[in-house]
């Protein structure tokens, strides 16, 4: 059987057994996603498999490029690359993807062992390091949150965030009078304009 022959017998194998896995994608029929999930805020990841045209009598490429994974600490990256690619090398000749995730997947919990649970705020700014410093919600740290924070903030959904941001001038304060009463328009709503007219027909 030629490589290509495998490729397309594998493919149809990775199609059947990950229908429906929200953490399985399949980016071209030769280059695949899988989200390995730890519990920690920061301790999962996108493990990338593509294949050359010599796959499967060749080991796939194995990167953790994606954006997903850019909280993962260099060496962690470093360690699970390798250690995916050396039981690859165990594999050569023989379909692999599918035990390289599953692999993954298994053995996660030591592949991230040096890699912090929490995200943490220093004063140069956000940093991954396992100190005692506060803990940043993922949230916070994607908006690009800075500096020392120490209390969390209720959660906002957009549009209550964007009526938060309209209010505020130039500075981010309230502008003044933002509080203020519109009179005329008060009693227009009230019916007291209406009452006043009457009583003075009346008389």
């Amino acid at each position: 059987m030629s490589c290509k022959e495998l490729q397309e017998e594998e493919l149809e194998v990775l199609r059947s057994i990950y229908d429906g896995d929200e953490h399985f994608r399949e980016l071209s029929p030769t280059k695949f996603q899988y989200k390995v999930t730890e519990q920690g805020e920061n301790r999962s990841y996108l493990l990338e498999i593509s294949w050359s045209e010599n796959y499967p009598n060749s080991k796939p490429n194995v990167n953790l490029d994606a954006f997903y994974n850019k909280y993962l600490k260099p060496e962690v990256k470093t360690e699970i690359v390798s250690r995916v690619l050396e039981e690859a090398e165990q594999l050569l000749g023989m379909p692999m993807t599918y035990t390289l995730l599953e692999w993954a997947k298994e053995n996660s919990e030591k592949l991230l062992q040096n890699q912090p649970e929490h995200l943490t705020a220093t004063e140069d700014g956000l940093s991954t390091k396992d100190t005692s410093a506060v803990t940043v919600p993922l949230l916070l740290l994607l908006s690009g949150a800075r500096g020392c924070i120490t209390k969390k903030k209720p959660q906002l959904t957009k549009q209550q965030k964007r009526k938060m941001f309209d209010r505020l001038d130039a500075k981010g304060e309230k502008p003044r009078g933002w509080d203020w009463v519109d009179v005329v328009k008060h009693l227009s709503q009230t019916g007291g304009s209406k009452s006043n007219a009457t009583e003075t027909s009346n008389s």
